[in-house]
């Protein structure tokens, strides 16, 4: 052990980029509790982690939905996740029978947050649910039940589970879409209900499904890096989709006056 006089010091790595995650509100249960709680599947942070970048967990905040640029500063990249449908009072629709499970206190935070991203030039992706705020974010409206409107349920096949629930994707030549997934013509795993249906403002559709044209991804052109993806990199280890995204985050980092440098760190606090 280092002594307490002893200079040595190592260095943080400057290059690894700060992803920040929503999470979701839900009742979860541990050990003998059951409690509200914000939560993400493991797989998102695996994924980022994977990447190269630095996760952390973003519960919805009151105070960042007032004043988003207080977070915004603080990261190199925002993911959206996967999750409930959101409050079709956020897009001027009355509800579908079959949309539940809103948490108005979670639209408010991402779209704020989507926004703030946007305007600041923050590297941004939406996964499922995420790109569907996204597009509610931006003035887009979603269907609020596709089976309804597309006669099959071929984009959740089957309920809590990815399996078999593969298909493919058409991705625009040339767009951030296709260099993200490095292909356009896609394999991907999805489970919704819904889906966009006008677009949001500054918005461009980049890739659909092949079996029925489904818009599944979007994007915004010029921006340093803005896309929202319907189905679930996260859920595919192979998938290049988020590692896309956080190297993106990583020349928005180096970009920046703040990360300029290592941070000395002591090899021994003395405690």
């Amino acid at each position: 052990m280092a002594r307490r006089d002893d200079p040595t010091t190592e260095t943080v790595n400057a290059d690894r980029p700060l992803i920040g995650v929503c999470t979701a509100l839900e009742s979860a249960c541990w050990a003998m509790w059951e409690q509200p709680a914000a939560l993400l599947p493991r797989s998102y942070l695996d994924a980022v982690q994977r990447a190269g970048g630095l996760a952390v967990m973003l519960p919805p905040d009151r105070v960042v939905s007032d004043d988003p640029a207080q977070l915004i500063g603080l990261l190199d990249g925002l993911m959206l996740a996967g999750g409930a449908d959101i409050d079709p009072a956020t897009y001027g629709r009355p509800p579908h029978p079959l949309t539940v499970g809103t948490v108005p206190e979670r639209d408010a935070f991402e779209m704020t947050l989507v926004r703030g991203a946007i305007a600041a030039e923050l590297p941004l992706l939406g996964i499922c649910r995420g790109m569907q705020v996204m597009n509610v974010a931006l003035g887009g409206t979603l269907v609020q039940d596709l089976p309804q409107r597309l006669g099959h349920h071929e984009h959740l096949r089957r309920a809590g589970t990815f399996e078999g629930s593969e298909h493919e994707v058409s991705i625009t030549e040339g767009s951030l879409a296709a260099e993200a997934a490095g292909e356009t013509l896609h394999t991907v795993s999805s489970h919704h209900h819904q889906g966009v249906e006008e677009i949001g403002d500054g918005l461009l559709v980049t890739a659909t499904a092949t079996m029925d044209g489904l818009p599944e991804a979007l994007e915004r052109p010029g921006a340093r890096f803005a896309l929202g993806v319907q189905w679930h990199p996260e859920a595919d280890p192979a998938s290049p989709v988020i590692g896309a995204f956080v190297a993106a985050a990583r020349r928005a980092r180096a970009a920046r006056p703040r990360h300029a440098g290592a941070v000395p760190l002591a090899r021994d606090s003395g405690l």
